[in-house]
Parts: C-alpha cells; sequence; structure tokens
C-alpha cells in the first residue's frame, strides 16, 4: 500500500539531496484542510488489493460518526496499485480533528466546515501584493517581517532593448523612454509580461463582475483584505487589479512612434527582417532584465540593465480587453479612469488592425518568450471586451466574423489561448445565449472525463503541460459558471474536485499551495521566496499556488532539478526551487486560485456561516 509513497520519495531524493525535511507521507489522498458541508466528499485510499476495505470515520473524541467499504476500482498501471473510493458525503456536521481510518492507517485530522475557504481566498489574493514591483512590501500587509523588502525596481524608467539577440539578430531599438513603475512580478523572475498580466487581471476583475451579476455585494469588500489601499472606499479586489491596470496602460507605446520590428514572422529565426511601423498604440510585450539573475535575488538587489522588449499584436490586444473590461468596471466608480481606460483600448484596437501581423520573436537572455503564433484569439477577445462596454457595431461585427464567434469551447483558458475569456464576457455581460451553451457544453465534456479518471478530476489526459494546475482551475471557472447558469449540482461538484486535487487528493498526497494542508508545497522557485536556497531568504507565503506536474516540457537541459524520466503523469512534480518546470508559481495560476477559492467561499448553494471572504481572514 505504501510502496508508491516509498517510490516517489526515492526518486526526488534521486534528483537531488534534500535541503528540507518533508512530513512523512500520508496514506489517504483527500482534502488536507477537509471539506464544506453540503459537498461531495471523496477520498483515495492506495492499496493493493482489489477487495474493499472497511472504513470509518472518527470525530476528536475518538466517537465513530460514519463508516462504510471503499469502493475498489481498476489497478492504475503506472501507479501501481488499486484507488480504493471512498465517499465521505454523508459527513456533514462542521467540526475540527476529524480522521478516517481503514486497517492500521488513520488520515492527519481534517474539518468540515462552511468557511474551509475564506482563509484561502484572502491568501491567494495576497500573493499579488507580495509581488508588487516598484513599492515596499510593508509587514503589516505580508503578514510579517519576513516578507517584508525594500521597492523592488522604483522608478521604472526605460527604453527599448537594442542589440543583438542570442540569434545574432540585431534590435534596433526606440527614440523613447516610457515610465513602467510598478504592475506584478510574473513569475519565479522579475520580468512583468503583458501577455500574461492580461489574463491574471481579466481572472480577477471576471470575478468581480460575476459577483455583480449574481446581485450580491462586492467579493473582499473595501478594509477587508490587507492591502495598503483597503479604506479608500473601493472594493480591495479592484484595488489590487488596479495596480495592474496601470502598469499595463504604461506599456502602450506612444502616439506617432515609429518603430523598426519585424513582421509576418513568427520564430526565432536568423536573419529577422526588421520593418517600418506606425507603432503608436500598441503595448510593448514586456519589460524584463538584460540577463536571468541566480536564485536567491532580492528585487531591490537586482544588478541587471531593465529594458521594455518590442511590442507585439498579442499583448496589445490584451491591453485592449483589458482596458475595456477596466471601462465599464470603473465606470460608476472612478469615471476618469474608466474613461482613461476607454480610450487606451480603442487607440490598442486600433493599432492592432494596423499591425496585424507582429508577433513576439526573438531569443532573449533575461526573459521568458510568451510567443503566440495566432492572434485570432485575442482579436475576438478584445472586441468582445469592447462590444461589452460599448455596444457598438464595429466591435459587433468584428465578432461575427471571427472564427471564434460559432466554435465550440476546445479547452481551458490560457495565456495563449484567450478565446474563451470572449465567450465568457459575452455569456455574463452581453447575455449571449449560445455563448453560453457553448461554455455548458465544455463543462459537460469535462464533466464526463471527471467521471473517467482514476483521481475524479476534470481532466482525461495522460499529457501535464508547465503550469497544469491553472489549466485545471480553469476549467473549474467554466464548471463554476455553468453552475450558475443551470444551478446543477454536478458542476460544483467538480470544482470542489478541483480543489480537492490541489490540497491533497492526488497521487503525491501533497498539496499544492503553500500554507495549506499537512504537507504543502515549501520550495517554489521564487527568487525571494528562496528559503531553501539561503536561510536568510523567507519561505512562501500562505496561498502561493505551484504549476503542478509537469511530463511535456519537464526536464529541460537548463534545469538543475526535475522529476525522474517516466514518472506517471500527475507525479512528475519536485517541491524543488531549482525544479523551474513543475514548482513555479506565477501570476497567471494564482488569479484562478483566488476565484474558484472565492467562488466556493460564497457560492449560494454552499450551506454557511455569516462569514465570507468579504470580510477579513482569522487572525492567526
Amino acid at each position: 500500500m505504501m510502496k508508491r509513497r516509498l517510490i516517489a520519495v526515492l526518486a526526488v531524493a534521486s534528483c537531488t539531496a534534500p535541503l528540507r525535511a518533508d512530513p512523512p507521507p500520508l496514506v489517504f489522498d483527500l482534502n488536507q484542510l477537509g471539506f464544506l458541508p453540503d459537498s461531495p466528499k471523496r477520498a483515495v485510499f492506495p492499496h493493493m488489493s482489489a477487495e474493499p476495505v472497511k472504513w470509518s470515520v472518527i470525530d476528536a473524541t475518538s466517537a465513530v460518526v460514519l463508516s462504510g467499504e471503499t469502493q475498489p476500482r481498476p489497478k492504475d498501471a503506472a501507479l501501481g496499485y488499486h484507488p480504493h473510493v471512498i465517499d465521505l458525503s454523508a459527513l456533514r456536521t462542521p467540526g475540527k480533528g476529524y480522521r478516517l481510518a481503514a486497517g492500521n492507517s488513520t488520515s492527519n485530522p481534517f474539518a468540515i466546515s462552511a468557511d474551509l475557504y475564506r482563509p484561502l481566498a484572502h491568501d491567494a489574493l495576497s500573493y499579488f501584493y507580495h509581488n508588487r514591483a516598484g513599492t515596499p512590501i510593508l509587514a503589516r500587509f505580508a503578514g510579517g517581517e519576513r516578507w517584508a523588502r525594500p521597492a523592488g525596481h522604483p522608478e521604472e524608467r526605460v527604453t527599448c532593448f537594442a542589440g543583438e539577440d542570442n540569434r545574432g539578430n540585431r534590435w534596433p531599438g526606440c527614440g523613447y523612454t516610457l515610465d513602467v513603475t510598478g504592475g506584478w512580478y510574473d513569475a519565479g523572475d522579475h520580468g512583468k509580461y503583458v501577455v500574461n498580466g492580461g489574463i491574471a487581471l481579466w481572472t480577477l476583475l471576471n470575478l468581480h463582475e460575476l459577483r455583480q451579476a449574481r446581485g450580491g455585494a462586492p467579493v473582499f469588500a473595501d478594509g477587508s483584505h490587507p492591502i495598503p489601499e483597503a479604506g479608500n472606499g473601493v472594493s480591495d479586489l479592484l484595488d489590487e487589479a488596479r495596480w495592474e491596470m496601470e502598469f499595463l496602460l504604461a506599456m502602450q507605446v506612444p502616439e506617432g512612434a515609429r518603430l523598426r520590428v519585424p513582421v509576418g514572422q513568427k520564430t526565432n529565426q536568423r536573419p529577422l527582417v526588421f520593418t517600418d511601423i506606425d507603432g503608436g498604440g500598441m503595448a510593448h510585450h514586456k519589460i524584463a532584465d538584460e540577463r536571468w539573475t541566480g536564485l536567491p535575488m532580492r528585487p531591490d538587489r537586482d544588478p541587471e540593465t531593465r529594458y521594455l522588449y518590442a511590442p507585439s499584436t498579442a499583448a496589445t490586444l490584451n491591453l485592449a480587453a483589458t482596458a475595456a473590461q477596466c471601462a465599464r468596471i470603473w465606470r460608476g466608480i472612478d469615471a476618469a479612469f474608466s474613461a482613461r481606460c476607454l480610450e487606451a483600448a480603442r487607440r490598442a484596437w486600433a493599432a492592432a488592425e494596423r499591425n496585424a501581423q507582429v508577433y513576439a520573436v526573438g531569443d532573449f537572455n533575461g526573459s521568458g518568450g510568451y510567443g503566440d503564433s495566432d492572434v485570432s484569439d485575442e482579436f475576438f477577445w478584445a472586441a468582445a471586451e469592447l462590444f461589452a462596454t460599448t455596444g457598438e457595431a464595429v466591435f459587433e461585427k468584428a465578432l461575427r466574423a471571427s472564427p471564434h464567434f460559432a466554435a465550440p469551447v476546445d479547452k481551458e483558458p490560457g495565456w495563449p489561448s484567450v478565446a474563451p475569456l470572449g465567450k465568457i464576457t459575452l455569456a455574463l455581460i452581453a447575455n449571449s445565449q449560445p455563448q453560453k451553451q457553448a461554455l455548458i457544453d465544455a463543462a459537460d465534456r469535462w464533466s464526463a472525463e471527471a467521471r473517467a479518471t482514476t483521481y475524479g478530476i476534470p481532466y482525461a489526459s495522460d499529457r501535464y503541460a508547465w503550469g497544469s494546475n491553472s489549466n485545471l482551475l480553469n476549467r473549474a471557472i467554466i464548471l463554476a459558471l455553468a453552475a450558475h447558469w443551470t444551478g446543477e449540482a454536478r458542476y460544483r461538484g467538480h470544482v470542489i474536485d478541483v480543489m480537492d486535487y490541489l490540497l491533497g487528493r492526488n497521487p503525491l498526497g501533497r498539496s499544492f499551495v503553500s500554507g495549506y494542508g499537512a504537507r504543502p508545497m515549501r520550495n517554489p522557485h521564487h527568487r525571494f521566496w528562496a528559503h531553501q536556497i539561503d536561510p536568510a531568504y523567507p519561505p512562501p507565503p500562505p496561498g502561493a499556488l505551484s504549476g503542478g506536474p509537469n511530463n511535456t516540457s519537464s526536464p529541460r537541459s537548463d534545469e538543475p532539478v526535475a522529476p525522474p524520466k517516466g514518472c506517471a503523469p500527475q507525479t512528475c512534480w519536485v517541491d524543488d526551487a531549482r525544479s523551474f518546470t513543475t514548482n513555479e508559481v506565477a501570476i497567471n495560476w494564482n488569479a484562478p486560485l483566488v476565484w474558484v477559492a472565492t467562488w466556493l467561499a460564497t457560492s449560494p448553494s454552499a450551506s454557511r456561516s455569516s462569514a465570507s471572504p468579504s470580510q477579513a481572514p482569522p487572525k492567526s
């Protein structure tokens, strides 16, 4: 029964000597926090036998409160055991200290609580404050002195990169400087990327818009969340989102600026051919270091020169989409800011139409590429946001001409595949029934996948990509929207399946969220949360999501530590700061964690007490 645990421990040990001991492996795979009272509750008991096993749940007084027999499933050839499913759904009485027992094995304590996800929602949102650029991170907002730090990259006034890339292409630079202070650091490095900032920002703003559609008070009401802007009369969620929106606006190319960029070239070939364009209104793809820094590196100590990198059509449309979303949300909050956002969105849309084939190419030393050779989905998304905000016929015409308008939702949202974001906006804001049905149809397909998988998650593929945990969460968002529109409990059940998987119901028996569960992720790939590398640096604060299992792009030749080759897909993960393909953290991964945790904490179908993420989390 413990064979797979031993294999996993030995496999990790073979990659690197452990720098920090983990708690002993757990016997049961279950959500290590516990369960909502009215939710489906499932655990997996790995066992070598195909015969049912008796189990029981004991409470804090050691009294048996529930019992039954496991439901054995066929042996998983990749893992070498029978997953025995245990259904605890009849356990509904709130309390702490419950334990699951079978044979000679007993689980760690877990809770039944209506407020189970409220602290997680707050901590997941705090991730964004921790990763703000251009401002000091203060202990009173960050949760303690160990996470406080001076401002990283303050007064960031930079010009464009000029010089050779790794392929020998000579980039000409630009004739202006932009003040791009602020925004969020993208991931484990200190780059700030418009295409990743776009989907992360949209996800937080969509959570606000869903709450508006449901007729409730704003989530993270003003003063409920620890950020400097609390108490200004605006939702703390919107305050955090505005920090990034201001940065995206600052990345826009000045009107009349001429630039020489590759046009129509989709790969980092040599030589690139540079063409003179009117770049006014476009958005620079990223601001980043000239060369990679090592681990650890506190952002205020970054020794590298920072540059803007060439604008791209994809980044420009990310700006158009999020600025249009900003314009309608802030219309009744800050009319001047709303107008500024709408003007930027219109300029970006016009610039993207004028420069529709400027792709993110170029192989640079100090930043990720975020290349995207198909921007038809970005055009669809931006048109959807502009139409939802303005109702203008020109944007409706662009929508209807898009191949994505009548297409099904064939995959979850991600930074290179944003068509589902446009469909969500059209369904939620413009009340488009065809788009709503396309999203529900996708939820139905993923529901079927959940029923077919060993661990009951709405993802049946054996290919786990970089950031697989965020792929699951983005599916969970669409499943939650299907629950909102239809009222069908099964969709909500699959949202809970995703959270159960992330918090421990997986073949590793690990929680992928720092600070949550008996065996949480401890060593993310992050230049400041680098305690594993240097004890003078802090561990991650609670609420940071690991990218998760990756068997499609891990290991890489430049990755010092990685899972063993041939690992079973859901076990291809290492809790090590040097495994950037499996254990990095990122804004576009934490944003859907905020969305889903908040939705579960405030979902009207959940029986809960009066507390919600609109209130401050309990003090620890």
